[in-house]
């Protein structure tokens, strides 16, 4: 943005203990600096002249002092007059307010191998039927039809094959018997290994012959091993699968999807016969996963007006109370922010459909030196209460709906005066903006021993309740609004400890939005070789590739990759074309680390392709970031 212009003031900043900066020369205003009573900041009225970047002015403050003004000026310009000449080169809302925890893809990591049928569930008994009620015999008869009686998973049109090959033709007790075989292997060869048919006394009246199955039912499910877990949890997943007739398929499905269950390590179950013919017994045994982690770790992603170091320690428990619960627990700080936040959910039904609630607070200042002198800060919180449910759960494949409503509020302020406002476009007169939304979401993930696809969507619908920021002018962001937002990746093993990953992400809007409802580009997570959020805008799209290569094993479970990237993402806003860059592009390479399960680390190098100009020079600024992460529990 150019700094001069004919009517307008230009100022800059920098932090002494009673001094600060002014540039370009003509008559001098002085606007008395908060906390020092002989210091002032000057701002000299500018004059028609080329344009200076934002990175120029910075660059080149120590030659563009006038004066440190130590007497009263005649006119001292509100901050509202100042501060909308400065846009390009204050810290954006984006860089200030509190991260929230983003709604991350599926891991990345491919799912362990699952164990053998045979080690889920063992060999079953035999079925327990009656015994036949015809005997051996040579004798011969014609019957007209053979028809089946007890059967719900199969129809007589089911075997009609085979019943049309022993009907109107001469016929022995022996190939009934044959007939009875065959329709007891038909029920094994479909997994229904515990029912059975056999021949019930009767007459041959009229020709017709009934073949009586006797479908396999659980009698009884008796669960094992589980210490925190309740019983009931176990039994409630297992009845979905275990209803009559019993079918191994089934079961084995739903002893996988315990299986993956985070709550559970290890499941093994045995069917064993039932005091009554056709019932059984299915014999549980469960060994329960350790469901408490305190995780610590450091990183550098957060922006580096608010200090781009950031420490975290997470607690999460699960199984709280017995019910397959879990709890989140969050803190995170850098030199300039605090947060906390939190969750909480619950299953609500067997099929794992669940209650969660999330809940989070922060606070932040800016601490860069170019800016310390304005005390800008900010506070905010969230809470949001939604409901998940799974379509589709099996070891390969998940579909999944989500239904949550979301509050938000935002507030920033600067120790000069009461401003927020022209520092977060449409926030009220204190600087405040409010957002409720309805947010509708669905995840589907397909995997197998060799690659993982993933994929995120997301409707977002601003609501105008709980007192939201509602705005009537066109082209200003409040709480109503429509955005759209998808995830996709894909995870791929080339080799032995190899994996190559693509990833992408879109979001598209139809209004304004504030900036924590933005689409951010630059940092770690997304285009390196830039800040954290050097682009946030309403609208964006991002494609990342990436490529792990073994380098050194220093031991199973400590390997180090090389990890060659390409990010290429672009952004833009709505009702407003200003921007000077809409496209980032970063290349390079890093470094990861795994220490078996418990640490991990990783070192990464970007290199921008596309020019965009900073006003710091710290590691982000210089494409380097790192992230350090220890399970302590």
């Amino acid at each position: 943005m150019a700094c001069a212009m004919s009517s307008s003031y230009c100022l800059l900043f920098a932090v002494s203990s009673l001094s600060v900066l002014a540039v370009r020369t003509g008559p001098a205003i002085a606007l008395p600096l908060t906390g020092a009573s002989t210091s002032r900041i000057v701002i000299q009225s500018a004059t028609e002249q080329t344009p200076v970047s934002s990175s120029t002015k910075l660059a080149n403050l120590g030659s563009d002092i006038v004066q440190i003004a130590q007497s009263s000026a005649d006119e001292v310009p509100e901050p509202s007059d100042i501060l909308p000449e400065l846009g390009d080169i204050l810290p954006g809302p984006g860089d200030i307010w509190p991260e929230r925890p983003p709604d991350d893809l599926p891991e990345e990591t491919l799912p362990p191998q699952l164990p053998s049928p045979e080690e889920l569930l063992g060999e079953p008994s035999e079925p327990d039927v009656p015994p036949d009620a015809l005997e051996d015999g040579e004798e011969t008869f014609v019957v007209s039809k053979i028809q089946l009686a007890g059967s719900t998973a199969f129809s007589d049109e089911d075997f009609a094959e085979l019943f049309s090959r022993f009907t109107g033709v001469p016929i022995t007790f022996n190939d009934l018997l044959q007939v009875r075989s065959a329709v007891t292997q038909r029920y094994i060869e479909a997994g229904f290994v515990t029912s059975g048919a056999f021949i019930p006394p009767q007459t041959l009246e009229e020709g017709v012959v009934t073949i009586q199955v006797l479908e396999g039912a659980i009698e009884e499910i008796e669960v094992v091993g589980t210490n925190r877990l309740r019983p009931n949890y176990i039994r409630g997943r297992i009845g979905l699968v275990a209803r009559p007739p019993i079918n191994t398929n089934r079961l084995l499905a739903g002893l996988q999807r315990l299986q993956i269950d985070p709550l559970i390590e290890a499941v093994s179950a045995d069917l064993q016969a039932g005091v009554r013919p056709g019932t059984s017994i299915l014999r549980v045994e469960i060994t329960e996963a350790d469901a408490f982690d305190v995780v610590a770790s450091v990183d550098n992603r957060r922006s580096p007006n608010i200090g781009s170091v950031s420490r975290r320690i997470n607690l999460q428990a699960g199984n709280v109370s017995g019910l397959g619960d879990r709890f989140f627990l969050g803190y995170a700080n850098t030199n300039g922010s605090n947060g906390v936040d939190a969750s909480y959910s619950i299953p609500l039904s067997p099929r794992n459909t669940r209650l969660i609630l999330e809940a989070g607070y922060g606070d932040s200042r800016v601490i860069e030196d170019t800016f310390e002198v304005l005390d800008i800060s900010s506070d905010a919180f969230y809470y949001e209460v939604g409901v998940t449910h799974p379509l589709i759960e099996s070891p390969t494949r998940e579909l999944t709906l989500g239904l949550a409503f979301s509050h938000t509020e935002n507030q920033i302020r600067s120790g000069l005066g009461d401003f927020g406002q022209e520092l977060v476009l449409g926030a009220d007169e204190d600087g405040r903006s409010k957002v409720s939304a309805l947010r509708f979401s669905q995840g589907w993930t397909q995997r197998n021993q060799r690659q993982v696809l993933a994929a995120r969507s997301q409707f977002n619908l601003g609501l105008d309740i709980l007192n939201a920021t509602n705005n009537d002018e066109t082209g200003i962001p409040d709480s109503q609004f429509f955005s759209w937002r998808g995830q996709g990746q894909w995870v791929r093993l080339l080799g032995e400890n190899a994996l190559f990953f693509l990833r992408g992400d879109l979001q598209l809007a139809t209004d304004r939005l504030f900036s924590s409802e933005q689409f951010g580009l630059g940092g770690q997570q997304t285009v390196r070789g830039y800040r954290q959020n050097a682009l946030l805008r309403d609208n964006g799209a991002l494609v990342s590739a990436e490529a792990r290569l073994p380098i050194i094993r220093f031991s199973r479970d400590s390997i180090v990759q090389v990890a060659p990237f390409l990010d290429v993402g672009t952004a833009w806003n709505n009702f407003d074309d200003s921007a000077d860059t809409n496209v980032l592009a970063g290349t390079g390479v890093g470094l990861v680390w795994e220490q078996n399960e418990n640490l991990s680390a990783r070192l990464d190098w970007g290199i921008p392709l596309v020019d965009l100009e900073s006003t710091s020079n710290s590691l982000q600024d210089s494409g380097i970031y790192f992230s350090v992460r220890y399970n302590l529990f």
